[in-house]
């Protein structure tokens, strides 16, 4: 792995729940001795990318993540674009509507919006990495990439979220057909014992899967009704997003989620 990767990697580990973090559990979390840590976000450091804070010398994401981030946002503004659409789908289906993008071979929450509805809800966070074979999220994406790309993520460690996680590589590849088949996923308590979710791939111009948009609700609300609802919003939604972000469904998906609309 070359020392960009490795940079980057350190990068990753920082998350809203732990926006700071020390020198030694930098090292423990990436399996990098601490030389190597130092010099690497030294470098970091160097170049705005991180700061240091406090009198425990803690590292944070610096200012020069933020000047990237807006120049993306500026020229690419996903997330606002997103916003009005998941906000109204909330709003239709009267649960939490996320949206997601592949990034690096994972799959990344970028925003999502709530609805008023109910006083118990699936809370989100934007900067999860949802993992491809627990959430209905990945498996919609994974469905609609292409067959090597779920050969390789089927081999990879597929831990059990849950009493209810799919880890078998055989019984996923199924499902992974079954999604393909009808243009959406669904998990019920796969990720979280509590959570149902619904999702549909989101395309990018040359109508390549870029990321996922999905529902997640109490299982205790799904019902057949809830599942039409959220099936019909899911399709339009899918559908508005894509064309905002300049992408463009496959005709056999448009086929698909006019029937589900």
């Amino acid at each position: 792995m070359g020392t960009v990767s490795k940079a980057l990697e350190l990068l990753d580990l920082f998350t809203r729940s732990r926006p700071q973090i020390g020198l030694s559990e930098l090292a423990r979390l990436s399996d990098v001795n601490k030389a190597t840590c130092f010099r690497l976000m030294g470098e970091l450091q160097n170049h705005g990318l991180v700061e240091q804070v406090g009198a425990a010398r803690e590292y944070r994401l610096g200012p020069a993540v933020l000047r990237l981030a807006a120049l993306r946002e500026a020229h690419v503004p996903m997330r606002d674009a997103a916003m009005p659409v998941l906000q109204e789908l909330a709003r239709v289906t009267g649960e939490t509507a996320h949206v997601s993008v592949l990034s690096g071979g994972q799959l990344r929450s970028i925003a999502h919006a709530y609805s008023g509805d109910f006083g118990t809800k699936v809370i989100m966070d934007d900067v999860h990495v949802l993992p491809f074979h627990a959430t209905s999220s990945g498996m919609a994406v994974l469905a609609h990439l292409d067959a090597a790309t779920q050969a390789a993520e089927l081999k990879k460690p597929l831990p059990a979220r849950t009493s209810n996680t799919e880890t078998d590589p055989a019984r996923l590849a199924k499902r992974l057909k079954d999604i393909a088949a009808r243009g959406y996923a669904e998990s019920a308590g796969g990720y979280e014992a509590e959570v149902h979710s619904f999702a549909v791939p989101l395309f990018d111009s040359v109508g390549a899967c870029s990321g996922g948009l999905a529902v997640a609700s109490p299982r205790s609300r799904v019902t057949s009704e809830h599942t039409r609802v959220v099936l019909s919003g899911l399709a339009r939604a899918g559908r508005e997003l894509t064309e905002l972000w300049g992408g463009s469904l496959p005709p056999a998906i448009d086929d698909k989620w006019r029937a589900l609309a």
